[in-house]
């Protein structure tokens, strides 16, 4: 089984838009990184920015986004939807790579266009990770608390994973 991107938390963001990176998050892109040697220190791994989501950035491992590529190219070319997923998802997004300080450069556009400012919030979401201004993150987790206390609050998740085929959880 792989790793996941799990957790959260902040990091300092400097002038020049380095920030770090959860260890954690380091080890996932490694290993999601068909490319990357760990035996050869001069190529750090590969992953993909993609910037095309309301308040948040979102970071996919390599692997992650050939999954993507793959459901974007299956859909008809020259659809309506096909060219909307491609606007939002190849468009808007960029290759990143961590510096020997476990360090990216969020670019000041981006700094700029999702507010974030000082700090940054990384939070795991399994298979992919987001990166948040604070404010714009707690506004979210604001709404993800409603939407729980909609299902029954936390005793209401297990309803949630019913819903999921092969939870376990169903009757």
């Amino acid at each position: 089984m792989k790793r996941r991107f799990r957790g959260e938390s902040v990091h300092k963001v400097d002038q020049k838009g380095r920030v770090s990176v959860p260890a954690s998050f380091r080890r996932v892109i490694e290993e999601g990184d068909p490319d990357w040697d760990r035996d050869n220190k001069d190529r750090a791994a590969t992953f993909v920015l993609i910037y095309g989501f309301k308040g948040r950035i979102e970071g996919y491992t390599m692997e992650g986004m050939e999954e993507i590529d793959e459901m974007i190219s299956a859909l008809p070319r020259f659809s309506d939807r096909r060219r909307i997923a491609e606007r939002l998802i190849n468009t808007k997004s960029m290759d990143a790579q961590v510096d020997d300080n476990g360090r990216i450069i969020l670019p000041a556009k981006l700094r700029q266009e999702f507010e974030i400012e000082g700090e940054a919030v990384f939070a795991g979401m399994g298979d992919h990770f987001q990166i948040w201004s604070p404010t714009a993150y707690d506004a979210d987790n604001a709404g993800i608390a409603e939407k729980m206390d909609e299902h029954g609050g936390l005793d209401g998740m297990e309803s949630l994973f019913a819903m999921i085929e092969g939870s376990g959880s169903g009757s």
